[in-house]
């Protein structure tokens, strides 16, 4: 068991059952779904970003098998983000994010 109970593989914090499971409620729970493969870097194993209709998206590790698998039993479409990159809805939900925080903060 890793630092903070999580399972690590050579300091890099590894897809869980949890996650998997996460990701599957998150996609239920909304429509228009489409999922980015994120690659593996030094600190972080590979990730999907899944987004939503309306740009809202969650970021969660996973393992290629995983992605194939999540994609497939919620019938989305799965990317590669380094071929794709970020649907325009995705960043603009961040943008408007961003501006009710720093609108809420002052």
């Amino acid at each position: 068991m890793g630092l903070f109970g999580r399972r690590r593989r050579g300091g890099v914090r590894t897809a869980s059952p949890e996650d998997n499971a996460y990701l599957m409620s998150w996609a239920q729970q909304r429509h228009g779904v489409e999922a980015f493969v994120e690659p593996e870097t030094t600190v972080t194993q590979t990730t999907v970003v899944l987004v939503a209709h309306d740009g809202e998206w969650t970021r969660r590790r996973v393992t290629q098998h995983g992605i194939r698998d999540l994609g497939k039993r919620l019938g989305i479409p799965v990317y590669d983000v380094k071929l794709v990159g970020y649907p325009q809805r995705m960043r603009a939900y961040t943008a408007a994010l961003s501006r009710r925080q720093k609108q809420a903060g002052r």
